[in-house]
């Protein structure tokens, strides 16, 4: 690991809970070993109990590991000057909802150490930014859960830091509101901020991150770019198509097999040796092709593989941890 370019490292983190005298001992992380690169998007993903929020306890000092070391923005956990230039989001934001939007992010700007000078303009460019320029005079608890989880975001942003960690940011929100937090993770990517996110819903991890880790029962057990974690299966293609009249002479033929059917549209595995046969039957059969692209595994796939052993055609879906 290269600690120069790294924004967040974790290097043989250990807990184990006692609970209680006549319970077994739980051991919650074990050995977990990760970097993020400055300036990446990276995903941590998990089921529930596998450890991700006691992963992020540990790292803002709410609980203590019995191993491990933690390096934030190339400083030691114990150097706390690192927190100045790291936002934060729980997974489950308490905000102060006496106060309006404004109110509270002054407050969280002034401990984030800004200087008086600009801060006022810096609140209003930040609720602005997640959507809430217009009920920053109205108090937090006349806010939708989806208005609070924005408050709790905009609170991770108003220091502008370097470190962006989010616990579920897309907890609470309807579609607009995660196409709005999937434009501001990646709005801090180009900016060269590093942005670290924990999350249940894959199609957004798979949309946004570089690298993602898979934890499961306190260990990881698959983490890199995604492009190597979603391996691409070269003897078989993905052919999308419509207007198929008959999709039962499509399946008839060998190699090819329609995967699914949404509307006109037909979703086909085809074999390499077979591609340019279906492609002819395809248009023969009055069909138009919409796409050709290598056969790959979802992210879910990769997920389900890794904790259960199994794909989402042959079991129910894990359920998730916040």
């Amino acid at each position: 690991m290269n600690q120069a370019l790294s924004a967040l490292e974790f290097r043989g983190l250990a807990k184990t809970f006692k609970l209680g005298p006549w319970h077994k001992a739980h051991q919650a992380l074990a050995d977990v070993t990760l970097s993020v690169t400055s300036g990446e998007i990276f995903g941590y993903l998990g089921p529930n109990g596998a450890g991700k929020t006691t992963t992020l306890k540990i790292l803002f000092g709410l609980v203590r590991p019995q191993n491990g070391q933690i390096t934030v923005l190339g400083r030691p956990h114990a150097d706390r000057s690192w927190r100045a230039k790291t936002g934060y989001l729980p997974e489950n934001p308490y905000l102060y909802d006496s106060l309006t939007p404004r109110e509270y992010l002054t407050y969280a700007a002034k401990l984030s150490g800004l200087p008086s000078q600009g801060l006022a303009r810096r609140v209003d460019e930040t609720l602005d930014l997640v959507g809430l320029g217009e009920a920053r005079h109205r108090q937090i608890r006349t806010f939708s859960k989806g208005m609070v989880q924005r408050a709790g975001i905009a609170q991770a942003l108003v220091g502008d830091p370097e470190l962006v960690i989010l616990d579920e940011p897309m907890s609470g929100l309807d579609p607009i509101g995660r196409a709005l937090v999937r434009r501001l993770i990646l709005d801090l990517k180009s900016r060269g901020k590093t942005v670290f996110f924990s999350t249940h819903i894959l199609a957004d991890a798979e949309i946004l991150c570089d690298r993602v880790a898979i934890l499961r029962a306190g260990r990881v057990v698959s983490q890199g770019p995604l492009a190597e974690i979603l391996q691409v299966d070269v003897s078989h293609m993905e052919v999308i198509c419509t207007g198929v009249v008959d999709p039962a002479t499509l399946s008839a033929v060998e190699g090819i097999r329609v995967a699914s059917a949404a509307g006109a549209r037909l979703h086909l595995e085809v074999q390499n040796s077979s591609l340019s046969q279906a492609i002819a039957k395809i248009e023969s059969g009055g069909g138009r092709i919409v796409s050709v692209l290598p056969e790959r595994k979802t992210l879910e796939e990769v997920f389900l593989d890794e904790v259960q052993g199994t794909s989402p055609n042959r079991s129910k879906v894990a359920s998730w941890e916040a």
